[in-house]
This record gives C-alpha cells, sequence and structure tokens, in this order.
C-alpha cells in the first residue's frame, strides 16, 4: 500500500539521475500536514547492488537528518547533515542498504536546534543525537513499508516541532523560495533586500541564522541547479543564452561556475 501523499519524483541537484535511480529504489513522500511548514519532504531509499555506486549530489541550502542502514557497515545509525557547501556531496553505495532522510525546508530547521545558528552545522555531518533528542534508528528503518516509515518520521518530529511558526522562520523560507523560483529571476541580493524593505547586512543576518549560508550562495547554487536541468536535457542549447538568463556574464563565466562545482563543462554533462 502507497504511503499518504507520496510525491512526484524530484531529482534536481542529483548528478546522471538516471543512473543513480536505474540502481535505487527513491521515493518522496509529503510530512504531516504540521510538520509542513518546517519539512519540505520525507525521502526513502533502498539498494541492492551487485557492485558498488556512486552517487553524487549537488546540495540544496537545507539540513538534512538521515536514519541509514548499510548492510556491511554495522547496526543502523542517524545522520544530521547542515548545508554541504563546497561542491558535490558524494557517496558511495554498495551491498545492500537503506536511507530515510528528512529534508528540512531551507530556513526552518532553527526551531528544532535552537541554541545554535543555523550557519553552525554548514559543512558538518554529525551523529544526530548531538543536535535531537534520540530514539531508535533500528525500529525505524527495519519498518516493513513506507507507510510505517512515514508514520514513525512523523511521530518523531511532531514531538520536537513548536507549537506556532517564528515569523522569521516563515520569512527565510519565503525569500529562499523566491531565489530558487526562476519566475522571479533573483539574481543580485541588493535587489533582493531593496524588493523586500531589508538592509543587505539584515538579509545576510537572517540567512546566517536560519538558512545557514548566504544568499548570494543561494543565488549561485540555483543558477547551477537551472543549468544542470538544461544540460540535462536532449536536444541543442543556447547556452549563451542560458548565461544571460541566469543573470552570468557571459557564457564564459557559467561554464567555468558549472565545470567547477559539477566536475565536467555543460557539454559533457550525461543526457537522458
Amino acid at each position: 500500500m502507497a504511503a499518504r501523499d507520496e510525491q512526484p519524483r524530484d531529482t534536481r541537484g542529483i548528478v546522471d539521475p538516471a543512473a543513480l535511480l536505474t540502481r535505487v529504489r527513491f521515493r518522496r513522500h509529503a510530512p504531516a500536514e504540521a510538520l509542513r511548514p518546517y519539512v519540505e519532504t520525507y525521502w526513502l531509499i533502498d539498494w541492492d547492488l551487485p557492485s558498488p555506486y556512486v552517487s553524487h549530489v549537488l546540495p540544496h541550502p537545507a539540513v538534512n537528518l538521515t536514519f541509514q542502514w548499510d548492510e556491511d557497515d554495522g547496526p543502523p545509525y542517524g545522520e544530521l547533515t547542515g548545508v554541504s557547501t563546497p561542491g558535490l556531496y558524494t557517496r558511495k553505495l554498495h551491498g545492500r542498504g537503506r536511507v530515510c532522510g528528512v529534508k528540512f525546508r531551507p530556513g526552518a530547521f532553527l526551531p528544532f536546534a535552537p541554541d545554535a545558528p543555523v550557519a553552525h552545522w554548514t559543512g558538518q555531518v554529525r551523529p544526530y543525537e548531538e543536535v535531537l533528542p534520540a530514539t531508535d534508528p533500528a525500529a525505524l528503518v527495519r519498518l516493513p513499508d513506507d507507510r510505517d516509515r512515514v508514520a514513525a518520521l512523523d511521530t518523531y518530529l511532531l514531538a520536537l516541532a513548536p507549537a506556532t511558526v517564528d515569523p522569521q522562520v516563515e520569512l527565510a523560507r519565503r525569500l529562499v523560495d523566491r531565489i530558487r523560483d526562476p519566475r522571479h529571476g533573483v539574481r543580485r541580493v541588493s535587489v533582493l533586500a531593496r524588493e523586500e524593505g531589508l538592509s543587505v547586512r539584515s538579509l545576510q543576518r537572517l540567512f546566517t541564522g536560519y538558512v545557514g549560508v548566504s544568499p548570494k550562495w543561494c543565488v549561485l547554487r540555483y543558477r547551477i541547479h537551472e543549468a544542470m536541468e538544461s544540460a540535462g536535457r536532449q536536444g541543442d542549447i543556447d547556452w549563451a543564452a542560458l548565461a544571460t538568463d541566469l543573470g552570468y556574464a557571459d557564457q564564459a563565466h557559467l561554464v567555468r561556475d558549472f565545470h567547477t562545482t559539477v566536475g565536467v563543462p555543460p557539454t559533457s554533462y550525461p543526457t537522458t
């Protein structure tokens, strides 16, 4: 039986998603209604591989909580992963395994760990119990189906969620959504600050505390996500026009950023 509100598959940020999806079962499910101001999605992955596979992801500006089981690596465990800033997040998959993941909405993790700004966790992978109350990872990842795993994640997080939403969480979340949505065309931090009636310094402080990275970092990261989506599609692409649409000075700057971040030039990126 399918879990509640199974969501469309979203592979944005995954390098060569077609190759990954031939090797793993990947599903996304919505959290309980009360958690949706804070949690964007639950993501579940299972694999049983005859040979190792290395996956690469260009992360979103989001904190992730994962409960994991790798057959060859001991008992199930949990991790909290802050925003990964340098570039690709790489994970080697082998044997059998499972991940039950929680992707917090950008800007919405702070109420779950209010003693430190979200920037404190940026670039870090920590045992989750150093940050959040302990639960039993083994009981969660060994549940028989998606419905049970989603219900267990709901139960755990509902006990931690605040009764009311911090207005600053709502603001941070909305501003990141503006940057992410290409229809808004946010390319300059100064323009975003002016349109929101904020100083650039106030905007930067908000992002440090609630998002974990700067607004400029978010603009640049979502630019590359858009470029990856374009590069992964079949057909000719006008890279000069795309560079202009994404706010680059010219095509050379787009190609340089893409190559530096993803590891290959756009023309060598695998297409679906």
